[in-house]
This record gives C-alpha cells, structure tokens and sequence, in this order.
C-alpha cells in the first residue's frame, strides 16, 4: 500500500549519502512471493547494485557503497534502506505485503528497521485524510511529535538522527500540501466534473463531453511514473473484464510536451487500450489543476450525467474498484 506516500520520496530525494569513503557491505534478501528475479539498490551519485537471484532463491551480494540512505526495488515495490560501514544485512519479506513483512537482521540494521517501522507509521497517517481540517492538524501534529520521541529512544547514529528529523519536517509539509488536495476533491463528490478537450492517440481531440452517458473511468498518469506502469497490468484486466458494459476507460498522460512522441511509442509498444489522450499543459494542465491534482496515478470515476463519482477513486490494483465498478455497471 502506497498509495499517497511512496517509499524513499521524502528521504532519498532530500537527504545526501552522509559518508563519502566506501565500505564493504554484505546483502542478503529472501523474498517470498517475489515480483522479480533481481533486486536492485540505488544511491545518490548515480550508486546502482543489481543483484539477482541465486540457485537457492537468495538475492545475495557483497559490494562497497557509502554509509548513507539507499532505496531498494524488486521492479514493483520499493522501500528505504540505511547502509552502514561493515553492515551485515539480512532482509525478508513477503511481496503480497511489501511494506508490512519488512524485517532487517543482521549487523548495523537498527536504521533501516526503524524506516520499514516509520513507512508504515506514515502510510497510516491516510486514515486521518477523512477528517475535517482542524483535525487533522492535530493529528499530524501529535504524529510528528511522537516520530521524534521514537527516534530520540533508539540509539542510532547520531547523522541519522539529524537526518530523520530533517525528514519528519518534509513529512509533514507534505502531508499537509496533499491533505489540502484531498479535501478539496472530497467536496467535489456529486458536482459536475471539469471538462477536458486533448489530443487522442488516435488523432484528433476528445472532450469530457463526448464521452456523456457512459461512467467515464479517469486514469492520470504519465510515462516516467513507475508507480502508473506498474498499475497498467491491472488497468488492462479491468477494461477486458467490462468490455462492452457503459463504461469507458480513459488515460490522460501528464507528460511534458515535448515527450509527445516518447508517449506514442510507448502506447503503441505497451498496446494500452482505452481512450488514450495527451493533456496540453503536463501538470498545469487545467483538468489536472481543477482536481488538485499533485500525485500520480490518479484515478477519478465520473457518472454518465458527467458529475463526478469519486474525484480519488480506487487504483485498479485495488479490489475495491472492482466491487464499486460491478455494483453500478452489473
């Protein structure tokens, strides 16, 4: 469950790799279910160990990397690690429960325990998305008082430390940007829906309008975002599932203007399905700012009168989507 915060956005992309000398590292990752047959650990300063599965279903691999904040990826999931000099990492989990069954043993691992732990604080934190906004605050804020009282109880080192508290402030700006967003899709339930008029992979343009007397499904998304690939499959599954029912399944790529033909071959090469349009302004683009939108994918479920059903509807990974699409189309 990643829905709205993604493994390593706040840490890996603010934070630098803290030691510069490198230092032999020892990893190991037994994974259950697994989505790969490779892992694949990245770093600040372009650091990337591929290592792929062994004869007795181990990743393991000795490499030399900084202390510092690495992300980890079986091509699907992906989540926080923390290296330290002679680390010696043993890591398990299940990839149907990806963030819920991370367990790190080993030496030098009190870290990257403490991440998988504070991943699963953060996600939980959407629970509070339903609440009115003076709420909220209070919650969030009670939150990150606890993580630094949590962090201040472990005895880790001290860069991590600084690290962490660093991160818990972005944490919370975050939270609070994409709490904002949601309220405001939240009161747009039942009203009618803002308008779209872009590009069609299958030339000319295609309006919102056009699509009235059908449940229009709304996926947002765009080529660079791993996350959207990664619900395609799905997506693929719940358009042949309700093929011929009054519904139609349209993707809006975000992508920059000038990826407009990166966009083609990709649809072509992935034969996506749908209605397959090119927004005119990436993330300015007006649909996507009128939904407030400031994450991907974003899926929204418009009704045949054109108002709106769900502005953050269900990702077609999620089983949910399936109940509320054949509850209104069966």
């Amino acid at each position: 469950m990643k829905k709205l915060f993604v493994a390593g956005l706040v840490l890996f992309n603010a934070l630098n790799v803290i030691g510069q000398s490198k230092n032999s590292v020892k990893f190991t990752a037994k994974i259950a279910n697994r989505n790969s047959d490779t892992l694949v650990i990245k770093g600040r300063d372009n650091f990337r160990q591929v290592i792929p599965i062994d004869k007795k279903e181990i990743f393991a691999a000795t490499f030399d990397a900084p202390q510092g904040f690495y992300v980890f990826s079986d091509g699907t999931e992906s989540s926080n690690l923390y290296l330290k000099p002679n680390s010696e990492v043993n890591l398990t989990l299940d990839a149907k429960e990806f963030d819920e069954t991370i367990v790190y043993k080993g030496k030098g691992v009190d870290e990257s325990n403490f991440m998988a732990q504070q991943s699963l604080r953060n996600e939980k934190l959407e629970e509070a998305f339903s609440k009115e906004p003076a709420e909220f605050t209070k919650i969030l804020e009670a939150k990150e008082k606890a993580d630094n009282e949590s962090l201040n109880k472990g005895t880790f080192d001290p860069q991590f430390v600084t690290a962490m508290q660093s991160s818990f402030k972005n944490f919370h700006e975050f939270s609070l940007r994409n709490y904002e967003s949601a309220y405001k899709a939240s009161k747009m339930v039942g009203k009618a829906s803002p308008d779209f008029d872009y590009e069609n992979f299958k030339g000319g343009k295609t309006k919102l309008a056009d699509l009235k007397g059908k449940y229009v499904y709304i996926d947002l998304w765009a080529t660079w975002c791993a996350p959207c690939r990664a619900e395609i499959p799905y997506l693929q599954k719940i358009e042949e599932k309700y093929h011929g029912k009054n519904i139609e399944f349209v993707s809006i790529s975000i992508d920059k203007a000038k990826d407009n033909e990166k966009w083609k071959k990709f649809v072509t090469d992935k034969k996506l399905g749908g209605v397959q349009l090119f927004a005119d302004k990436d993330w300015e683009s007006e649909f996507v700012v009128n939904y407030g939108v400031t994450g991907i994918p974003r899926f929204i479920l418009v009704d045949p009168k054109g108002n709106i059903v769900k502005s953050d509807a269900p990702r077609p990974s999620d089983p949910e989507l399936d109940k509320q699409l054949s509850a209104l189309l069966n």
